[in-house]
């Protein structure tokens, strides 16, 4: 296992997570992002926001498991290294 302090019951509910954080990304991520004022740059404001969205997703699923916002922080920079990986095979 990558992360220890994650946890997934199957791959079906990685799928649901996967689902989960983009809807919370494009709802709340972006009211948060917009609050921000562009004060915080360099992607590290974004590292952020996705391990809060993350957290938000273990509080509302069964299933999926963090265990504290340190593993949420390492499971975002995980997600966002892989996200730059694709979408540089992609364009």
């Amino acid at each position: 296992m990558l992360l220890s302090g994650v946890q997934l019951k199957n791959f079906w509910h990685c799928i649901v997570v996967a689902v989960v954080v983009a809807f919370l990304d494009v709802t709340l991520g972006t009211l948060l992002k917009i609050a921000s004022l562009g004060l915080l740059s360099l992607g590290i404001f974004s590292w952020l926001l996705n391990a809060i969205l993350i957290q938000v997703a273990d509080w509302f699923l069964k299933g999926f498991y963090v265990k504290n916002f340190w593993w949420a922080l390492g499971l975002a920079g995980i997600v966002s290294i892989v996200g730059s990986i694709l979408r540089g095979v992609v364009m």
